[in-house]
């Protein structure tokens, strides 16, 4: 195995889930499966000793759900772990608190061996993955969310892309809409060199850990109306 594979934990409560991950995924040149949890609590405890650069996460786990086993495992002082979560449903209720909790993207269980190992390789290199099914159902929660209080935190975002310049924020805007950095590039008629610069920019600026988390700060600094 390449010193340059990608490390990856499985988190599941189901041992046939785990077993045929870990399959799936050692089969893969670039891909080594390092560890295995059984529920949430194990899993923050694995991340600690293993330190995997990515978790795939079931949700709905023992002791510790998969939300709050994201949650500790992203807030981690100087962790560079990413969290794939692992739905069995493609109207999962706990997408949008997984994504605030810092997941970086989803997949259903269902997936076929290659969107679960490219699923992998895209969460690694910190870009967002969310199934297209998940995203609908993210902005169904985002459109219902919009007609109530916003939530806490929400001004504080504000304040935070006022540190932004004018072409950040638009790249920022322009990627919760879910484009790519090509798409973007071609958008705004500039290389996308320059789209990656502006992108490194502002997750460095909001404190943020990818793509995904973005997208969450977007919305909820009301920078982009769902739908």
């Amino acid at each position: 195995m390449s010193g340059e594979a990608i490390r990856v934990l499985i988190a599941d409560d189901q041992m046939m889930v785990r077993e045929g991950f870990s399959v799936l995924l050692n089969a893969m040149p670039d891909i080594e499966v390092v560890g295995e949890a059984v529920n949430g609590r194990e899993a923050v405890e694995r991340v600690r000793e293993l330190a995997p650069d990515v978790v795939l996460m079931d949700i709905r786990m023992p002791e510790l759900n998969g939300i709050e086993a994201t949650r500790e495992i992203v807030a981690a002082d100087g962790t560079t772990t990413k969290v794939l979560v692992l739905t069995t449903f493609d109207l999962d209720e706990y997408v949008y608190q997984a994504l605030r909790a810092g997941a970086s993207g989803f997949l259903l269980k269902d997936a076929s061996a290659r969107q679960l190992a490219d699923g992998v390789r895209v969460v690694a290199a910190g870009e967002a993955l969310l199934a297209p099914s998940v995203t609908r159902r993210l902005i169904t929660e985002f459109s219902r969310l919009a007609d109530r209080p916003r939530p806490a935190g929400t001004a504080q975002a504000q304040a935070q892309y006022g540190e932004l310049t004018e072409r950040e924020t638009e790249v920022l805007v322009l990627i919760a809409q879910g484009l790519s950095n090509a798409e973007i590039a071609t958008r705004l008629v500039v290389a996308e060199s320059t789209i990656k610069t502006h992108v490194s920019r502002v997750l460095v600026k909001l404190g943020l850990r990818d793509r995904t988390q973005a997208a969450v700060f977007a919305y909820e600094a009301r920078l982009v109306t769902p739908g």
